[in-house]
């Protein structure tokens, strides 16, 4: 698919932006690259969308921005929404033309090369190990998606033996109509319930990925994750369907049983791993997210010394369990990703032996009794609970029989000073929130470096 078959897309629509921030940008920017003088409109709430020079500059772009921003929406063609703005916002409209993605006019072209990657938790990890093994391999191999590059920035990059690593969440996948040649389901847990209306609409966008294959596609999926088990069969999609599990062994896929990986390809080719290979991600669920990407490097061709090598070398990414150092003989681990309870529990089954849990942060109104549960049977001593969803955790804490020493702030600075005067000499301080960053940090990276601050200031 070139250039040319891209632009067709836009060339005879009326088009408007509907969210103004990267991917808008992005969106704008192959736009006007393609047709300079073609009207266009952009729709944003931010006020000062208005001001941004190129917009000012821009007399055939038509900026709506405040309270009212999408009055007029309704008149244009082809809406290419951002994955921020919410179908609530959007639900009083009737539309008269269609409501796509970059994602979804991406996928229309580049379906076929592309590797898509999501799950609530581990698609980051798993797209940056995949890329790295691409890479260290010899492929021509670009990554986009979440992690932070809209794809529509990597057109020109893009040639026909290119293989595309595509990190997509569930706003991306929303308002898709393709789905990739290779399609990945790593997990479904209660994540991003302010976005939907209800965690049916969420589990519906996160299994759009699989919805559109075709037969000569691959749907690699959790099969011990019980909400994708419950809608796989929702679906009648004749793609290659290859489950992993660490729990069953299925008659294709990918399982292990702790000793050793075994995996099955529709080919009859078959693989037997041993579990002893060098890798510097820690945890079961990064065992899993490792296995899911030897397999996908055995659909495509990728030979075994050249994938064991590369994992050996991958470093994993900040903020994800990250070891921060040990400061006045104390250790200090960083997992600000854990956004869930789940991926906080994985953190402390890894870590093992934590003397004070620094956790909390936004409620989004995530069910926190499982989690709260683990915590009353774990050796940790100290609990430091930060904000309104360190609030209901300690509720439910203090309900149960358990011999923990609880704090709780609504300052997450005061919070971290304490995790960390609190934790014994020679012992760790792990911080895993369990929950969203909203309302103390612009996000989850700026978080984990400001744990990282506090702990040089107090140390």
């Amino acid at each position: 698919m070139t250039l040319n078959n891209l632009k067709k897309l836009f060339e005879y629509k009326e088009i408007a932006i509907l969210g103004f921030g990267r991917e808008g940008m992005s969106t704008y920017r192959l736009i006007r690259r393609f047709f300079p003088y073609k009207s266009i409109a952009v729709f944003d709430c931010d006020e000062k969308i208005k001001l941004i020079p190129f917009l000012e500059a821009d007399l055939n772009c038509t900026v709506f921005t405040g309270s009212s921003y999408l009055n007029s929406l309704n008149k244009y063609d082809l809406i290419i929404k951002s994955p921020g703005i919410s179908y609530k916002e959007l639900s009083d409209i009737e539309f008269k033309g269609t409501i796509s993605s970059q994602t979804d006019i991406f996928l229309s072209c580049f379906s076929s090369q592309v590797i898509g990657i999501t799950g609530t938790k581990g698609k980051s990890t798993t797209s940056s190990l995949l890329l790295h093994i691409l890479k260290q391999t010899g492929y021509n191999v670009v990554f986009v998606g979440n992690i932070g590059v809209p794809p529509f920035n990597e057109v020109d990059n893009i040639k026909d033996d290119t293989l595309i690593v595509y990190e997509i969440s569930s706003h991306q996948l929303e308002s898709v109509s393709n789905s990739p040649h290779i399609s990945v389901l790593l997990n479904i847990f209660q994540e991003h319930l302010d976005h939907y209306r209800n965690y049916g609409e969420y589990q519906k966008a996160k299994l759009n990925i699989v919805k559109y294959q075709s037969p000569n596609d691959y749907f690699i999926y959790n099969a011990d994750n019980e909400i994708i088990m419950k809608h796989i069969g929702d679906y009648d999609v004749r793609s290659a369907f290859l489950p992993f599990s660490f729990i069953n062994e299925h008659a294709l896929g990918c399982f292990s049983d702790g000793k050793v990986l075994k995996i099955k390809l529709h080919n009859k080719q078959q693989y037997h791993y041993n579990l002893n290979f060098e890798r510097k991600l820690l945890g079961q669920h990064n065992l899993m997210n490792i296995a899911v990407v030897i397999m996908i490097c055995k659909i495509i061709g990728v030979d075994d010394s050249g994938i064991f090598k590369a994992i050996a070398s991958f470093n994993g990414l900040p903020h994800r369990l990250e070891y921060l150092g040990c400061f006045n003989n104390k250790h200090f681990y960083n997992d600000s990703i854990a956004t869930i309870s789940e991926a906080a529990i994985e953190a402390i089954r890894t870590i093992k032996d934590i003397d004070t849990l620094l956790t909390g942060g936004f409620d989004r109104g995530i069910d926190y009794h499982e989690y709260a549960f683990f915590l009353s049977h774990t050796s940790i001593r100290n609990i430091v609970l930060v904000g309104d969803a360190g609030k209901r955790i300690n509720d439910i804490l203090m309900a149960l029989n358990h011999d923990k020493v609880c704090f709780l702030y609504d300052n997450f600075d005061d919070a971290a000073r304490k995790a960390i005067e609190l934790t014994k000499e020679a012992s760790i301080c792990l911080m895993s929130p369990a929950a969203a960053s909203y309302g103390m940090f612009k996000n989850f990276e700026e978080r984990g470096r400001r744990f990282l601050e506090i702990i040089k200031q107090s140390t």
